[in-house]
């Protein structure tokens, strides 16, 4: 399977590093690009070929993954349309429609994807929709793909890609700002900025992996640990008077509104 990015920025980066650690070769990539520094980098970190000839990048290619900005990507696949000979097609952008990409594209074999930032360090989630005319072999080679960089979630619904957006694409600030309080708090009792981060981060990533390795639900592993009258339950109280919980429901709610508002937004032409 020969595949071709269009577009080398961050999750192009993740991607291809993530395909080379699975027996892909360099050969078999190839990336149109637009940037000289960002041929260069991904020429000398990975030995692909980088181009910012777009017909020469498609030239021979089974896959095309659609790596550029949101805003950018009407323009690429208007560009791009000429260029097809059956390929498949997976964007990688938040909020653009199959319907509306394989307008552009005159193709109907798309599949969408939201990948989200930890796939930088082959530890994201991405989850996938493909029109109804990719076939199966098309959507093993969007999973194999995707799968480089973490787990993977197919969706039946394409509504369903805008409450992915929301809970998992977004959802890494989410962890980050969490991080940030957890900090602030250990900084205001006493700590350094060093060991605050270091308390914070540790905390976090123990918890998660605690979690991930049971089979209990996370409210089970919560009670488990919250005392009656204790230090857990006086925090656990706190956040509950001020609804904690209940903002960051609306919150990631929001956040799923305007991925739906950006689709309408981003497609309309």
């Amino acid at each position: 399977m020969n595949i071709c990015f269009i577009g080398g920025g961050n999750m192009a980066t993740a991607l291809i590093g993530g395909l080379l650690g699975r027996d892909f070769t360099a050969a078999q990539l190839r990336v149109v690009e637009i940037s000289a520094d960002g041929r260069n980098r991904l020429q000398r970190e990975f030995g692909v070929q980088a181009s910012e000839d777009m017909a020469a990048g498609v030239t021979g290619s089974d896959v095309i993954v659609l790596a550029v900005k949101p805003q950018q990507l009407r323009e690429a696949a208007l560009q791009l349309a000429p260029l097809l000979t059956g390929q498949l097609l997976v964007s990688i952008a938040a909020g653009i429609r199959a319907a509306d990409l394989a307008r552009w594209l005159g193709s109907q074999n798309v599949v969408r994807a939201m990948p989200n930032t930890p796939a930088l360090i082959r530890c994201g989630i991405s989850g996938l929709y493909a029109l109804p005319a990719v076939s199966a072999a098309q959507r093993e080679a969007a999973q194999q793909i995707l799968a480089a960089a973490g787990s993977t979630l197919w969706l039946e619904s394409e509504a369903m890609m805008d409450a992915i957006t929301a809970v998992s694409g977004s959802g890494p600030a989410y962890v980050f700002y969490f991080i940030e309080a957890m900090q602030q708090a250990a900084h205001e009792l006493g700590f350094s900025d060093r060991d605050a981060r270091r308390l914070a981060l540790d905390t976090f990533l123990g918890a998660a992996r605690l979690a991930d390795t049971s089979a209990d639900d996370a409210s089970v592993l919560r009670a488990r640990v919250t005392s009656k009258n204790g230090t857990t339950e006086r925090a656990l109280l706190s956040m509950e008077a001020n609804d904690v919980k209940q903002h960051i429901v609306a919150a990631v709610l929001a956040a799923a509104a305007r991925a739906k508002e950006m689709g309408d937004e981003l497609g309309s032409g």
